[in-house]
């Protein structure tokens, strides 16, 4: 994504922020943050400073808390 402002790809619709995710599964922020450092809950990268999800990945990860997995 050359040429592209972080805050843009942010912004961008495939991805969420940490709040969007801990929205999403109705919990707060800070146990979203606890799951990625200890590497529990959907799979995170780092734009800068900013912590995303792609929505996939978060989709995969709630399909696989469904299916009994260790999701969360």
């Amino acid at each position: 994504m050359r040429g592209r402002d972080p805050e843009e790809v942010a912004m961008s619709p495939r991805y969420m922020t940490t709040a969007e995710v801990a929205e999403t599964v109705r919990t707060p922020v800070e146990t979203v943050r606890y799951w990625r450092h200890i590497n529990k809950g959907p799979k995170s990268f780092k734009v800068g400073r900013r912590v995303l999800y792609a929505i996939e990945d978060v989709e995969a990860w709630l399909n696989s808390a469904r299916r009994g997995g260790d999701a969360a």
